[in-house]
């Protein structure tokens, strides 16, 4: 079983390789080229973002620009649980930090890391576009609105395995 998760991570790789390859000279595909590569992997890793910069013909600077400027894109794998906590102003102001700190404490990681288990990844976005609901998190595409700290155990249960 285990030799099929290789399998599987190397089939992803191979995808994604082909489908750079497909874009070969062409600058302006960088940032189609990096949604697939999210996407298939979770991730874009460091030797794919070489690839990327060498196949395309841009600057491995522009490359690492475009991943760390927009939200989307992670330098490191994300859990099989993405946690986003809004802290735009009407979440902040109804306690955005109160619930940010909860699951701090509840998941044993800051934003921007993914539990030891790989069961879930926490970060913090700016606009989750719900303010009238606020706060507000997601757990991959699922909102939790009107959040109070003291739902975040029963919330985290949902989605633990």
């Amino acid at each position: 079983m285990e030799s099929s998760g290789c399998r599987c991570i190397v089939e992803r790789y191979q995808e994604v390789e082909l489908f750079i390859a497909q874009y070969a000279g062409q600058p302006a595909a960088l940032i189609t080229v990096l949604h697939k590569i999210q996407e298939t992997l979770g991730f874009v890793p460091h030797d794919l973002q070489i690839m990327v910069a060498e196949t395309l013909g841009v600057p491995i600077s522009e490359v690492y620009g475009v991943i760390t400027f927009y939200a989307f894109f992670s330098l490191k794998p994300k859990g099989k649980y993405n946690v986003s906590v809004c802290k735009g102003t009407a979440c902040y102001v109804r306690g955005a930090n109160k619930v940010l700190a909860r699951l701090e404490k509840a998941l044993g990681i800051k934003p921007g890391d993914t539990t030891d288990d790989g069961n879930f990844s926490l970060e913090v976005v700016y606009c989750l576009g719900a303010c009238g609901l606020s706060p507000v998190m997601t757990v991959n595409k699922n909102v939790h609105a009107r959040l109070k700290q003291e739902r975040i155990p029963e919330i985290l249960t949902e989605y633990s395995s």
